[in-house]
């Protein structure tokens, strides 16, 4: 993990904890896999965003996210 995907983790870590921890809906959070699955900076074996770092089956669950590549 870079220096930069670190931090890029603890503001997303921070929005979420500061907002309450909200979650997305079910059918929401599987549009997002769905979408991190056929982007090419996801990670299978990590199932990690080689972009920002986050392992994607926390962060699209999260309703105060979103792709560092602007995909959802």
């Amino acid at each position: 993990m870079s220096e930069g995907q670190i931090s890029s983790f603890a503001n997303e870590m921070t929005k979420f904890v500061v907002n309450g921890m909200p979650l997305v809906e079910p059918e929401k959070y599987e549009e997002r896999i769905k979408i991190c699955r056929q982007c090419e900076f996801y990670d299978r074996y990590q199932r990690r965003c080689r972009k920002c770092g986050c392992f994607m089956l926390f962060k699209a669950r999260m309703a105060t996210s979103s792709c560092p590549e602007m995909k959802w």
